[in-house]
């Protein structure tokens, strides 16, 4: 095993007694070394319940023979570092958890790792680890909040984004706002919809490294609770197998992975992290890799907040497995492809059905032909943007209006609020990019407001800066290059003319290469907005959007 570096032969008398001075017995140490990554902490809903899920997860080791090892990790809830400086840290958190799950692992030499997570950067930077790692690796979440309840109908946390703008717009009153603040998050788990955070845990069933009803069972469950301890065990049996990633994480699973996104409608963060991910894997995934599978994959579900369901309702309907037993009707997945549980994917959901059919449409009568999610291009965005198509409404798949150009996301929601933004505008949020932020912060208060005051199906938004998996509208980010390195987006002036085809997956300004190019010439870039701490190096060494804004 690979934990004899620390518990075997005469020199390592020494590491013995410190591993005795924790309690552990010698027939405890002769086990397999099980680390367990628990991201519980006292800010995040979602991770509220995790010292719970992980003594499940541990129990389960035991039960399986293994010794588990418990270590913390950081997380943001970027519910609360929404709209603030604070959501700078979110994205640039991915990093700090990869590295140092890294570091707990290597530096103790632990035989194989379970990632106990739950929310939107977490879920990813701990998948990052596994594929870095290539030890045996299993995820487990702590599942998705239950919707709550407000004047008789289902709610969670971008209803009451959107309500501070219907506030705003006099189409809500303050009593009724307090009301339903009391009502949206009833208790644990990662908030309702088919937000950032459920979006990478279902995809952690579809590319094969979590155990069914990973992505869907509530938090709140009992069932959830037995995953766990299921988890726990089957880690131990990975171990004796020597199961790894590298045999998981193939450019078959990725694409799998992908396609699940397509038809459920996920978050356009997943582009991110998805590129990250296939990174340490040693996976080639790009852009135009996206794109085809977009092409060919239906959309089947309109969860939260693109529609009125919510993960409990997707769990009821079958769950992942469900979605992927309709995709594979069409032959939209690869069926080969291994997984955590010791079963193909093929295998793995050869029975199962679909038990709510107004959840997930059948793949021959899906919402639309292509996936919910689309790259754009064109001389705004050389390098890409996504949007989330699945979020769109009708009237706004092909726009063109004049540019609003906003510095910030503060000048942008002072401008929304200000009354600046007409009909048929453009808001352009720049200097918001992994670098320019610095940290690619999600922009779900200015979408929030746009629909919160009746707007998004007549205002477009567009960023180098990210959304939140909440966000609903024509909001495009991810544009690449940012602002920040000289992109296009930082030549845009007031009435520039913006032109958004989405069915033809193109972006442009209505301006020549040289009116572009001549613009620039007389361009500098802004000072740097952080020069000292975390986010300073973070601004020195992430890449572009486009390559999954990772360290380069």
């Amino acid at each position: 095993m690979r934990s004899d570096a620390i518990k075997r032969e005469l020199e390592k008398a020494p590491h013995r007694s410190l591993l005795k001075a924790l309690g552990y017995t010698d027939q405890e140490l002769e086990r397999p070394l099980i680390g367990v990554a628990n991201s519980f902490n006292e800010i995040i809903p979602g991770h509220l319940h995790l010292n719970e899920i992980t003594d499940c997860v541990k129990a389960g080791v035991r039960m399986a023979g293994g010794t588990p090892v418990e270590f913390p990790t950081i997380g943001v809830c970027d519910g609360i570092a929404m709209n603030h400086s604070g959501m700078k840290y979110s994205l640039a958190s991915r990093e700090l958890i990869a590295d140092s799950v890294e570091i707990m692992v290597e530096a103790h030499q632990l035989d194989a790792i379970v990632l106990v997570t739950a929310c939107d950067k977490i879920v990813p930077g701990m998948l990052m680890a596994a594929a870095r790692l290539d030890l045996p690796a299993i995820i487990i979440s702590g599942g998705p909040m239950l919707a709550g309840r407000f004047q008789g109908k289902n709610v969670s946390l971008s209803n009451i984004f959107e309500a501070v703008g219907a506030v705003r717009a006099g189409r809500m009153t303050r009593e009724e706002l307090a009301a339903m603040e009391e009502a949206v998050c009833p208790g644990c788990g990662s908030c309702a919809g088919m937000f950032t955070a459920n979006s990478m845990n279902c995809l952690t069933e579809a590319l094969g490294l979590a155990l069914p009803g990973n992505g869907t069972i509530p938090a709140v469950s009992a069932a959830r609770r037995r995953l766990a301890k299921l988890t726990g065990m089957r880690i131990v049996e990975m171990v004796r197998e020597d199961l790894r990633p590298s045999l998981i994480l193939t450019p078959d699973a990725f694409e799998n992975g992908l396609a699940v996104d397509m038809a459920l409608g996920c978050s356009t963060n997943t582009v991110l992290h998805l590129l990250a991910i296939a990174r340490e894997a040693g996976v080639e995934i790009n852009l135009e890799k996206i794109n085809e599978i977009s092409a060919r994959v239906p959309n089947l579900c309109r969860l939260s907040p693109m529609g009125g369901h919510y993960l409990q309702d997707l769990d009821e309907a079958g769950g992942v497995p469900a979605v992927m037993h309709e995709l594979a009707k069409k032959n939209l997945l690869h069926l080969e492809a291994k997984t955590v549980a010791g079963r193909t994917l093929g295998e793995q959901i050869k029975d199962k059905k679909v038990l709510r059919p107004e959840v997930i449409r059948s793949v021959d009568d899906p919402y639309s032909s292509d996936g919910g999610i689309a790259i754009l291009q064109g001389n705004l965005a050389p390098g890409g943007a996504v949007v989330k198509k699945a979020g769109v409404s009708g009237e706004m798949l092909v726009h063109r209006g004049p540019a609003r150009v906003f510095d910030s996301e503060e000048e942008a929601v002072q401008g929304i609020i200000g009354g600046q933004i007409q009909r048929g505008d453009v808001v352009v949020i720049r200097y918001e990019g992994p670098k320019g932020g610095p940290g690619m912060r999600e922009m779900l208060t200015p979408t929030a407001t746009i629909a919160g005051m009746g707007l998004d199906k007549d205002v477009a938004l567009l960023t180098d800066g990210r959304f939140s998996g909440a966000t609903r509208g024509a909001c495009i980010g991810h544009i690449s290059p940012e602002a920040a390195e000289g992109g296009p987006l930082a030549a845009l002036k007031d009435g520039d003319l913006i032109e958004i085809d989405i069915p033809r997956k193109k972006l442009a300004v209505a301006l020549t290469e040289a009116e572009i190019k001549e613009r620039l010439a007389g361009w500098r870039p802004p000072a740097p907005r952080v020069t000292k701490g975390y986010l300073a190096r973070y601004a020195r060494l992430v890449s572009s959007a486009s390559a999954g804004a990772v360290f380069a």
